[in-house]
């Protein structure tokens, strides 16, 4: 019952925790300059490509594992 709880409490809050980190950058960067906004930008462009490389990755080894010939 505990378990369901904490776990409907962060599904709960969640949408507010991230909310907040998307008002605080917009401010970051409406309060800077140019070069701060595109700094902000390719950082986030860095932190979302990331994991779709390591998933391409993991991918890749699964199908070399599937096509590998079984003895």
């Amino acid at each position: 019952m505990l378990r369901k709880f904490k776990t409907f409490a962060f599904l709960f809050f969640l949408p507010l925790i991230a909310e907040a980190q998307c008002a605080m950058c917009k401010a970051v960067v409406e309060n800077g300059d140019t070069t701060m906004a595109e700094g902000v930008n390719s950082g986030i462009t860095y932190l979302m490509v990331f994991p779709y490389i390591l998933i391409a990755v993991l991918f890749y080894f699964i199908y070399r594992y599937k096509k590998a010939p079984k003895n």
